[in-house]
């Protein structure tokens, strides 16, 4: 692991009016880790995801990606850093009168000059790659069951090769099965592509078994950051109060102990 953070949160402050979400707060993502932000509802993890794919702005503080910082961005900086991450939203945010194939194809004809008949083979591999059969090209949102959404949102996530990935929320509203078959090509991916990933879950599962560190955020600080044993490690009530409905040991024998 890089001794650089790919991403350096320092000292961040987010409010709306006069209610304050994050008081500066700090975490750092190094290269190569699933790295998952974790609390409760109203915690402020899925803000700080906003702020980090610049979507929202903090009211003070410093985010470096890639060692930019982000609130020094011209328009035209802002726009070739996009292109070097790729987000799963987590409703899959796939358009609706698109075709899967025509979903991940909209981004080689905005952001490529590539022809035609390579960027069809490449629709070809990202669909492969994902797990989707190759004639869900063809298919629209609505004729896609949850996981396939997932898929297809994350196979467009993935079009432009990004080294970055943030997913919202990947497993949820997945029944548990195809909720680990998730976290398992995640986990997957990460290695074939070389990928650092960044996710919001409230899944305790993921947790356990593809993370490797994680920020608990509450009461409008990070609460503890590190390793799932390094956090349980800590007496802190609200780790306590996150962590209490599963089974420690079990869970723990287990972690990155993914079966395909």
């Amino acid at each position: 692991m890089n001794t650089q953070p790919i991403i350096q949160v320092q000292n961040v402050v987010t409010a709306f009016g006069s209610t304050v979400v994050h008081d500066r707060i700090n975490c750092s993502i190094f290269e190569h880790e699933i790295y998952a932000l974790i609390g409760g509802s109203g915690s402020g993890k899925s803000t700080l995801l906003r702020e980090l794919i610049l979507l929202q702005r903090p009211l003070s503080g410093t985010i470096t990606v890639f060692g930019q910082n982000i609130d020094t961005l011209t328009p035209k900086d802002a726009q070739q850093l996009r292109q070097k991450w790729g987000v799963l939203f987590q409703s899959g945010a796939l358009f609706s009168s698109l075709s899967v194939g025509q979903n991940i194809e909209l981004l080689y004809r905005e952001y490529t000059d590539l022809p035609t008949n390579l960027i069809n083979e490449l629709v070809k591999l990202k669909i492969d790659i994902v797990g989707l059969p190759a004639h869900a090209r063809y298919l629209y949102p609505s004729q896609l069951s949850g996981g396939m959404i997932k898929r297809a949102a994350l196979a467009r996530a993935l079009a432009l090769d990004p080294k970055l990935l943030f997913l919202d929320e990947p497993t949820s509203g997945l029944d548990p099965f195809s909720a680990r078959q998730f976290d398992t090509l995640i986990y997957q991916l990460r290695d074939l592509l070389g990928l650092t990933v960044v996710m919001v879950t409230h899944d305790l599962d993921t947790i356990y078994h593809i993370v490797d560190r994680f920020a608990l955020l509450g009461e409008t600080k990070v609460v503890a950051e590190g390793s799932l044993n390094e956090v349980l490690a800590i007496n802190h009530p609200l780790i306590k109060y996150f962590f209490q409905s599963t089974t420690q040991t079990s869970h723990q024998k287990e972690i990155h102990g993914i079966q395909s």
